[in-house]
């Protein structure tokens, strides 16, 4: 079941906000490999954004290997499995999160100990736990 929150009134593009709740349903597996996604124009009333926001939000998870495009089924999730791609972009985007960090003077053991609870989180919703 794909349960998407957006908030209207935060800085982050509503585009953006769908990806995320995505990429999110994805990592806690309540959306699963094989799965398809709404319609845009389904997705777009349910939530009420525009349809070309949700269009926008598909076209960036298939062009980052979440999802593919199928003519019968529409959006499917379709996880690529470049792992050296995943691991290239995962390092671009942690040094701009990492920076922010350094500015506002979050120590590495502050750091670490936020990684680990994220992955714990995601770990235990699955099931594994670390």
């Amino acid at each position: 079941m794909l349960y998407i929150q957006i908030d209207f009134n935060s800085d982050e593009a509503l585009y953006m906000q769908l990806r995320n709740q995505i990429i999110y349903g994805i990592a806690t597996d309540s959306i699963k490999e094989g799965d398809a996604l709404p319609s845009v124009r389904q997705l777009a009333d349910t939530i009420g954004i525009n349809m070309h926001t949700v269009n926008k939000a598909y076209a960036v998870l298939r062009q980052e290997g979440f999802v593919k495009l199928d003519r019968r089924k529409g959006a499917v999730i379709a996880l690529d499995i470049d792992k050296l791609q995943a691991m290239e972009d995962l390092t671009a985007e942690m040094n701009v999160v990492l920076a922010k960090a350094i500015c506002k003077n979050v120590t590495r053991e502050e750091i670490h100990r936020i990684v680990d609870q994220v992955l714990n989180g995601y770990l235990e919703e699955e099931g594994k736990g670390l």
